[in-house]
C-alpha cells in the first residue's frame, strides 16, 4: 500500500510539473507574440514620423492662413497663441534590443 502511494504521489508531482511546464511555454509564445507586434508598431510609428518631418516648417504658414481666414470669417483666434516654431519635437528612448 505504501509503494501505492509513493507511486501516484510521484505521478502527481510529475503531472504537476508538465502542467506548469505547459504553463509557461504558452506565457512565452505569448510574450515572443506581444514582442513582435510591438516591433511593428515601433516600426509603424517611427516611420509616419519620419514621413510627417517635412511638414513641421510649413506649420506656420499654415497656422498664419487659418488665422487669416478666421479673421476674415468673423470667427475668434484661437484661445491661446502658437509660440514661434508651432511644434515641440517629442524624442523617443531607445529601447535595448531584447530577443527571446
Amino acid at each position: 500500500m505504501t509503494t501505492l502511494l509513493i507511486v501516484l504521489s510521484v505521478i502527481e508531482v510529475l503531472a504537476l510539473v508538465l502542467v506548469l511546464a505547459g504553463y509557461l511555454i504558452a506565457i512565452a509564445a505569448t510574450l515572443r507574440h506581444v514582442s513582435r507586434t510591438l516591433g511593428l508598431v515601433t516600426f509603424g510609428v517611427r516611420a509616419i514620423e519620419k514621413q510627417t518631418e517635412p511638414i513641421g516648417p510649413l506649420l506656420s504658414d499654415i497656422n498664419g492662413a487659418l488665422e487669416e481666414a478666421a479673421r476674415i470669417a468673423g470667427v475668434g483666434g484661437p484661445a491661446e497663441p502658437v509660440a514661434a516654431g508651432g511644434q515641440e519635437r517629442v524624442e523617443h528612448m531607445t529601447k535595448p534590443d531584447v530577443t527571446m
